[in-house]
């Protein structure tokens, strides 16, 4: 299982030819509490970068991004039940949506860990 980061805060966790994407915990301790979430269509085709999911917390909303192109093949329904699960568990159970990458290669251009954590100073 490989995990990749981007500077907007999302993850993305590639595990065989599926993608989980998410925020990260810096993002979700920045945002605060969540109280809204909208998720993508299953069938919809991303393009890297593209707006995916919009959040709502009690400071602010903001749009999660597909962090590479695919195609949405599952969204974490308990989410949009209850939003807290991101701030909970956001890179555990808290995921957003799951896609299958139209090009699994382009994760190898987003941040390991290792960058992704010295990024964050």
């Amino acid at each position: 299982m490989t995990t990749r980061y981007t500077e907007d805060h999302e993850y993305v966790r590639l595990d065989g030819d599926i993608a989980t994407v998410g925020i990260t915990h810096y993002a979700q301790d920045k945002l605060g509490d969540l109280v809204y979430v909208e998720q993508p269509k299953v069938g919809r085709v991303l393009a890297a970068g593209e707006d995916a999911a919009i959040i709502e917390s009690v400071k602010a909303a903001a749009e999660v991004k597909s962090p590479v192109a695919g195609e949405v093949v599952e969204v974490n329904q308990a989410v949009v039940d209850d939003p807290s699960l991101v701030n909970t568990d956001p890179e555990g159970a808290g995921w957003f949506f799951r896609l299958r990458p139209s090009r699994p290669a382009d994760l190898e251009g987003l941040m390991d860990e290792a960058s992704y954590r010295a990024a964050l100073g």
